[in-house]
């Protein structure tokens, strides 16, 4: 068996290596690296992949967000809703802007923004929404936009971890994640389900005009060379990124079929075992990509099971174990722990397992076998 990685980028580069070696040495020779037509033909694919009129790239998932709430015209002192689950580039970029980060508790089951959480939460200076895709799996959107509708909100959604997921409303209708809000934004890091070999993002948006305003704020506020409308920033997707995310981009469907494949391998390995709670699948499950496979274990030391399968050469990961309402850079006073018993307990209890494209059934069938072993003896 070869060795487990938690991400195993090199398989999948091996795959398609033809491909992406022929198409870095072409731009390299077209010497056309910033904003060159491999990005331009990028953003005219994702738009189409992504059912949605306005893809603006940019450096990276990061940006992305930040841009997208400078586009909305937030000022500083509004404030913004935001799940305390989850990484912490979502409310970093609320308070680099001087916007007031409201973070609140995440849904027991999906880990997603809980509804009730938002609606407690909403004030006269309550401005956005953000919803954040965490894991892969798709945010509760109808209700979050009902909402919004309700109290004249934004809602950007964050869809770094779920980039070709489907959201599927009451009527059976779908739609992508990240086209559903006002604007959405994502990530292409490296691990992601669509990861460049570099940092890489965008934006994403249905609105004209918004989209004309973002196109000029990433690239320092010009629509015509040395004539600056807007305040802007310096965030592009360089052109051999965008080259390496459009041949990826073909394989996307097929990357997150795979990954779900291995999501229901773990889930019928652990069927059985009462003291791990598996991330739920419905029976059309395009509603999770998958981007991380996270369980919860019961009547085990979550630690000590993280250390033990190191030990065993399984890699694994605690997504997350501070809170964001506890870390250092965003505690307020407003927060009081009751406020985020969901949160609290999956700081403690979650785990994440190897989740890519290149997973083995010996390997899956080892890493379960494994924990199983641990928690039972």
């Amino acid at each position: 068996m070869e060795k487990i990685q938690m991400v195993d980028l090199k398989g999948q580069y091996n795959k398609i290596q033809n491909q992406i070696d022929s198409k870095i040495l072409e731009v390299v020779k077209s010497t056309a690296y910033i904003n060159g037509p491999e990005v331009h033909n990028f953003q005219k694919e994702l738009e189409d992949y992504l059912g949605v009129k306005h893809v603006i790239p940019c450096a990276n998932g990061t940006d992305a967000l930040q841009v997208a709430m400078m586009g909305l015209g937030l000022q500083p002192g509004d404030e913004v809703i935001t799940a305390d689950f989850t990484f912490a580039a979502t409310v970093e970029v609320i308070a680099l802007l001087h916007l007031t980060p409201v973070l609140v508790d995440v849904d027991p089951i999906n880990f997603n923004i809980s509804i009730e959480a938002i609606k407690k939460a909403i004030t006269p200076k309550t401005k956005a929404i953000v919803p954040v895709h965490l894991f892969g799996k798709a945010a509760n959107m109808e209700a979050i936009l009902e909402i919004a509708k309700e109290h004249n909100l934004y809602v950007i959604e964050d869809t770094a971890q779920a980039i070709g997921a489907n959201y599927t409303y009451k009527d059976g209708s779908k739609q992508k994640v990240g086209t559903i809000g006002n604007v959405g934004t994502t990530s292409f890091f490296p691990s992601k389900n669509l990861g460049c070999y570099g940092d890489g993002g965008a934006i994403f948006t249905n609105d004209d005009e918004l989209a004309h305003t973002l196109r000029g704020m990433v690239n320092h506020g010009m629509y015509e060379r040395y004539y600056h409308d807007v305040v802007g920033v310096n965030s592009r997707l360089d052109s051999i990124q965008a080259a390496i995310l459009r041949i990826k981009l073909q394989h996307l469907d097929e990357y997150n079929a795979v990954r779900l494949n291995a999501a229901i391998k773990y889930n019928a390995a652990f069927s059985n075992e009462e003291n791990i709670i598996t991330p739920s699948i419905c029976e059309n499950c395009d509603c999770h990509v998958f981007h991380q496979y996270t369980l919860q274990v019961k009547n085990v030391d979550r630690n000590d099971l993280h250390k033990h399968l190191l030990e065993k050469g399984i890699p694994n990961a605690i997504y997350y174990p501070v809170p964001l309402h506890s870390q250092k850079a965003y505690t307020d006073k407003r927060y009081q722990e009751n406020d985020f018993k969901v949160t609290n307990q999956l700081v403690e209890t979650v785990l994440s397992l190897p989740m890519h494209t290149e997973l083995s059934n010996n390997q899956i069938e080892f890493i379960t076998q494994t924990i199983i072993n641990f928690i039972n003896k």
